[in-house]
């Protein structure tokens, strides 16, 4: 049942709300990865990157928002459930227990490059079919290199 009508092709809805649902599943995922991390990071530099891991989780959870409005506006269910993301992650899992303020730092490099690496592609996919869906991601993929380049920053 098509709740919403959407303005783009069957074809083109496929390639944009697979990217979009695509998105969705990596920034809840780096959300609560993040937010993993950030409860559990000791060290010298605790307060810098536990101050740094919730500004990852309050652009992740912005953006989440904001991409799960798009596909909604377009009549594509977005899924954020727990079994969806966690199926679809392209972080993988976060180490147990406390985590050394480096090994978080270098944790969450390493799921800033893999998340970004995939919003490029979407990036490149929804070129021709939604511009509109493209921009969105051209942002937020802006504000995750940012997070990255400061994350690479604090273990130089």
């Amino acid at each position: 049942m098509a709740v919403v009508k959407s303005s783009l092709s069957d074809s083109e809805l496929k390639v944009v709300g697979s990217a979009l649902q695509g998105a969705l599943v990596d920034l809840v995922d780096l959300s609560l990865a993040a937010k993993q991390v950030h409860w559990n990071v000791v060290g010298p530099r605790f307060r810098s990157v536990h101050l740094q891991l919730d500004d990852v989780v309050t652009t992740a959870r912005q953006h989440s928002d904001t991409v799960a409005e798009r596909a909604a506006a377009l009549g594509v269910n977005p899924d954020g459930r727990a079994a969806t993301v966690a199926a679809g992650s392209a972080i993988g899992t976060v180490p147990e227990g406390w985590i050394k303020d480096s090994e978080a730092v270098e944790a969450m490099v390493v799921a800033l490059g893999r998340i970004v690496d995939r919003m490029r592609e979407r990036i490149a996919a929804t070129d021709e079919p939604d511009p509109v869906s493209q921009d969105l991601l051209i942002t937020l993929t802006a504000d995750l290199e940012k997070h990255a380049w400061m994350f690479q920053a604090e273990n130089s």
